[in-house]
């Protein structure tokens, strides 16, 4: 009796595909492989046995589907048909700038806290652009409204739960902007003229570089609740702009005074926030407010350095009572 590769018995290292396969037709072995590998199956193709002379012929004949069941119009010319949920290179769809449920009146809210961030951007450019036109005071005045916006945004924002990543670092983006350039071009406006130019230009240039790396340490550091971790980039600009508005006489330590302001911001002392000064005694205030009655300028820059040292003395009285305790 003729054998045919068809009729080859089973052996155990040569098993059979699993699954269902092709049925009783299913094919194995070295032919097998041979037929695959001169013309793949086409996942449409089927198997069927016909009779002819009385042999048993098997025929792989193609079964075509039908596929104009719908016409499918054509893609227009220039757009490409892309599965963005597998391909790798579709580009990211944009995230939702407002998380949670996005109703008029949050929207409403959401718009208003970033609409404080523009505007402190905005008077940043303006102050920018007066102080280059010689108006250096009017300059430093709207730097105040510079911060009176930022000190607006974030509040709103969680007030009415609207925050957001996106509001958070667009409001990363407005200090620099405003706090971290506008602020040491006015300065430098300020100053250019009585002292030398580049005194000026990398005292200036300090402020600008420490404010940016204390504004990115601040976006990916804990927050405390009690201290900065710092001088804030704000507080450094609201120094700045009223010493402009304040001061009448400028000398050449003024320089060097900007530059430790500078400094202050990533050195990482710890400095009490505004809102712990409602613990002060009020018997304490009454020296400041004499003080400025008295003499303006020496006053404010009593109360700066003051403030600027109380870093460095609750880093050491800290570290102290750690020394202890261990």
């Amino acid at each position: 009796m003729r054998t045919t590769p068809w009729r080859r018995r089973r052996m155990s290292d040569s098993p059979r595909p699993a699954g269902r396969g092709l049925g009783r037709w299913r094919r194995s072995g070295s032919l097998a492989r041979r037929l695959v590998a001169i013309r793949p199956i086409h996942p449409l193709r089927t198997f069927r046995r016909r009779r002819n002379s009385g042999d048993d012929v098997r025929v792989l004949e193609t079964m075509e589907m039908d596929l104009a069941l719908a016409p499918v119009s054509p893609a227009p010319v220039g757009e490409a048909l892309v599965d963005t949920d597998t391909d790798p290179d579709a580009p990211p769809a944009p995230i939702a700038l407002l998380p949670g449920d996005r109703t008029p009146r949050r929207r409403f809210f959401f718009a208003l806290a970033n609409a404080c961030t523009v505007i402190s951007i905005l008077l940043g450019m303006s102050a920018i652009m007066l102080s280059l036109t010689g108006e250096v005071r009017i300059a430093a005045a709207v730097l105040l409204g510079c911060i009176i916006a930022d000190a607006l945004d974030g509040p709103l924002a969680r007030k009415f739960g609207v925050a957001s990543p996106f509001g958070a670092q667009m409001d990363s983006l407005a200090d620099m902007c405003s706090f971290g350039i506008a602020t040491p071009v006015v300065v430098f406006q300020w100053l250019s003229g009585d002292m030398p130019d580049w005194a000026i230009g990398g005292a200036c240039g300090l402020v600008a570089v420490c404010a940016a790396i204390r504004l990115a340490r601040f976006n990916v550091s804990p927050k405390d609740g009690r201290y900065f971790s710092g001088v804030p980039t704000t507080l450094a600009a609201t120094v700045l702009a009223l010493s402009i508005l304040l001061l009448s006489v400028t000398h050449v330590a003024m320089a060097a005074g900007i530059a430790v302001l500078a400094l202050t911001m990533v050195l990482g002392f710890p400095y009490a926030k505004l809102g712990q000064l409602r613990r002060v005694p009020p018997w304490l205030w009454i020296l400041p407010m004499v003080g400025l009655y008295l003499n303006l300028e020496v006053t404010f820059l009593a109360l700066v350095c003051a403030y600027l040292l109380s870093g460095p003395v609750l880093w050491a009285v800290h570290h102290r009572r750690r020394s202890v305790i261990v």
